[in-house]
């Protein structure tokens, strides 16, 4: 099988947040950066190991300028075949589908892989976008992928009280969830490995942007935290009233 495994960047999840440019720009000062673990521990390692099953080749692409370049060796030691950086700086969700679209509409992938959301923005957009752009089949929240053939997968999603179980035929669109496959380290072979695999970049095409970002803000501060002696139920009782006004 041919798959298309998209990954983006994100920043650490104990990166300190703070915004730019009158709360325009996300402050990029001081913060590291990982491949989103959606993307890399479920996407990726389950291309990985359909293309170990059947044949084939897996593509990273990426939507980024040259400082992801790190990121995307890192999904090469994980067992990519090769990989793709659209040479862009996306302002939005619309643009990076866009950009993903134009890249893989004229290449012959069995499947585009996304993991179902990115940690910093938590938009799950952009899989749904892609599908709609090629018109593909989209599965979302893909939790199991099974597939016996290349002729048909059969998918499992959780959902509201149970699980759902869909079959699809290749070409299709996927966002991965946690359970779709086990975080995969990469070892030194295939670190050495990623170093000589090809990393190709695409020139961007111009895309127009139907929203654009007016501001951020960080959450409200949470409140002070009251600790009450466990025995003393009448001031637990007195400030739930009087205070939480919840009683």
């Amino acid at each position: 099988m041919n798959i298309l495994v998209c990954v983006s960047k994100t920043p650490e999840t104990t990166a300190k947040i703070s915004f730019t440019d009158d709360n325009t720009q996300f402050n990029t000062e001081g913060v590291n950066y990982i491949m989103n673990p959606y993307d890399e521990w479920y996407a990726l390692v389950r291309a990985v190991e359909l293309k170990e099953q059947f044949g084939g080749e897996v593509t990273l692409l990426n939507v980024g300028p040259a400082a992801n370049d790190a990121i995307i060796r890192k999904g090469l030691a994980i067992g990519a075949d090769k990989a793709v950086r659209v040479d862009a700086e996306p302002g939005s969700a619309y643009e990076t589908a866009k950009h993903i679209a134009n890249y893989a509409k004229d290449q012959d992938f069995d499947g585009v892989f996304f993991g179902k959301e990115t940690i910093d923005y938590n938009g799950s957009e952009v899989g749904g976008m892609v599908a709609e752009l090629m018109d593909l089949p989209f599965i979302s929240y893909a939790s199991k992928l099974e597939m016996d053939s290349t002729d048909e997968a059969t998918i499992t999603r959780d959902i509201e009280g149970g699980v759902e179980v869909l079959e699809v035929a290749p070409p299709f669109c996927l966002s991965a969830a946690k359970g779709l496959a086990e975080q995969k380290i990469p070892n030194m072979r295939g670190i050495m490995m990623a170093k000589r695999k090809p990393l190709e970049v695409v020139e961007a095409e111009e895309v127009n942007q139907p929203a654009e970002v007016v501001g951020f803000r960080l959450p409200e501060e949470k409140g002070k935290v009251t600790l009450i002696d466990p025995e003393n139920m009448e001031e637990l009782v007195r400030l739930l009233h009087e205070e939480a006004k919840v009683i």
